[in-house]
């Protein structure tokens, strides 16, 4: 390593650069984790609470929400106490141990979404038959598969990043262990590096959105042929907002991890992760609610028991 100076800690710059907003960005963000919190355990509740959910499309969506809900707990707790805290400093183990989990539980993400989609396909391609195409047993291992392959190839990529020697500067330009913000401040990262990262990325995002867009062609090509036009629509209504939430999902992420990196954008590259890490944890579960009138009936009911809990 010839003069360089190993590194044995990380310094989360993050949103250092903005002295004065602070407080600001503090107050927002906890009431926007709040928020995630309260409306993806509202979601969880209201499926654990409700017979009529208890199908495997609710199954898969309270799995997604428990994922998200643990998603952001693998950031935003710590960027809180970064805000308020003079050391926003981290080891190389906890820098390896937060990325883990995040990649892992994102991962997981897309590929439940892909399972929901193939969900949504089993439905309208065999209704009579989806009971026992869609078991419980299938869904459990459908999950089970999810958060193995997220954490697999979410362990692939860390230990490709922190086999690298880190040396020199310390200081990431992210409020969190990002990849390509990490990746920057090691001595011997090479192209070979970075198209292994591509690979896993484009693995886990590129793979997991081409099967959700086979399952709906199939859907398309299913619904077309049904000859009433209410009844197209009545079928395509059961996949809105499973489809609205791949669409917010998708376009964050891969703007985020697929685009070509430039390393004198690390504002740009903050927004857009802030974009991802809270804004869509928070939008999925108002999506769903909006979009369902079998989530709005639950929900409600819920709400009711907690307000008049003597009526119950």
């Amino acid at each position: 390593m010839g003069n360089h100076t190993a590194v044995s800690t990380f310094l989360l710059w993050g949103f250092s650069s903005f002295p004065g907003l602070q407080t600001l960005l503090f107050v927002t963000i906890l009431f926007s984790h709040a928020t995630i919190l309260a409306a993806n355990a509202s979601v969880m509740v209201a499926i654990k609470c409700t017979h009529n959910l208890h199908t495997p499309l609710y199954f898969l969506l309270g799995g997604l929400s428990f994922s998200e809900t643990c998603t952001t707990m693998a950031i935003i707790p710590r960027l809180l106490v970064d805000l308020l805290s003079e050391s926003k400093t981290l080891s190389l183990s906890e820098c390896a141990t937060q990325m883990l989990f995040f990649f892992g539980l994102g991962a997981n993400n897309c590929f439940i979404m892909s399972a929901m989609s193939y969900d949504r396909y089993t439905a309208i391609r065999n209704p009579l038959h989806y009971a026992t195409l869609m078991t419980p047993k299938v869904c459990f291992q459908l999950m089970t598969a999810s958060w193995v392959a997220g954490f697999l190839v979410s362990l692939c990529i860390v230990v490709i990043i922190f086999n690298l020697s880190f040396c020199d500067s310390n200081v990431i330009q992210h409020f969190f262990c990002d990849i390509s913000p990490v990746m920057c401040l090691a001595c011997d990262y090479t192209l070979y590096h970075e198209m292994a990262i591509f690979v896993f990325s484009a693995f886990v995002l590129g793979g997991s959105f081409i099967l959700i867009m086979i399952s709906y062609v199939f859907i398309g090509s299913v619904v077309m042929k049904v000859p009433s036009a209410t009844g197209r629509c009545k079928a395509f209504s059961t996949c809105s907002s499973h489809l609205t939430v791949v669409c917010i999902h998708y376009a964050f992420a891969g703007f985020v991890y697929l685009r070509p990196k430039d390393r004198d954008s690390p504002r740009e590259d903050m927004l857009m992760a802030v974009a991802y890490t809270i804004l869509t944890p928070l939008l999925n579960p108002i999506v769903y609610s909006l979009r369902n009138k079998e989530m709005q009936v639950a929900l409600r009911k819920v709400l009711d028991k907690k307000v008049h809990p003597s009526d119950g």
